[in-house]
């Protein structure tokens, strides 16, 4: 069988990076993540894929939905569930549970030296809030908020930058400032390409606080 196998957990030490990815919010590092989930109602989807990435460090893990993937889901993401296995385009994905799957994401962002900023695009209005929901499901959020210090929307904070786009995708702005086309939709080419994004930017930190919040329980 044609196993594609989740990239695992990569602490590279290189300090260019490291340098590189705390400029955006000084003494704190800027993780870019993305999360890819079985459909877009935030209270209840489920998570497929979670993805970060920081300088060279990289995290990436797949896991088995319990809920079924929306039509929408599929046709966007490639992924589906055949007989409790994962396929993306129809190539077995190796996963990992849930649960597994989120401590091993707060190891990951622990491994850093200072506090973190996760930075996604559209954090406040979907990856934060699925995030934030699952992690209280799994008792795990009072852990994930001693790492962690805040979330940075990336939509939020290119309408302030950039008051005149014609789209405010993240596809498309990669399109318009980076000339670059890539795998939308995979959460390690989304996290990828935002830091990137972010990088051409070079926004102020004041600008990066006035997109920035905190994870807070959700009752």
């Amino acid at each position: 069988m044609n196993l594609l196998k989740a990239d695992c957990t990569k602490h590279l030490s290189h300090r260019s990076a490291d340098v590189q990815t705390r400029t955006m919010a000084d003494d704190r590092v800027t993780v870019f993540f993305d999360l890819e989930t079985t459909g877009l109602d935030t209270s209840v989807c489920d998570i497929i894929q979670i993805a970060a990435i920081s300088g060279e460090k990289v995290f990436n893990v797949y896991t088995i939905p319990s809920l079924p993937l929306t039509d929408s889901a599929t046709r966007v993401t490639g992924f589906s569930v055949s007989s409790s296995e994962l396929l993306c385009r129809g190539i077995p994905m190796e996963t990992t549970p849930l649960v597994e799957a989120l401590t091993s994401f707060i190891s990951f962002l622990r491994s850093f030296e200072h506090p973190v900023l996760l930075a996604a695009h559209n954090a406040r209005r979907f990856d934060a809030p699925v995030l934030t929901r699952v992690l209280q499901q799994y008792f795990l959020l009072q852990e994930f908020q001693q790492v962690v210090s805040g979330f940075v929307d990336t939509y939020l904070l290119s309408k302030n930058l950039y008051r005149n786009l014609r789209s405010y995708s993240q596809e498309a702005m990669v399109q318009h400032f980076l000339g670059k086309t890539y795998n939308a939709h995979n959460a390690v080419e989304d996290a990828r390409m935002l830091q990137e994004l972010c990088k051409s930017w070079q926004p102020s930190k004041g600008s990066i606080l006035r997109c920035t919040f905190r994870a807070m329980r959700l009752y």
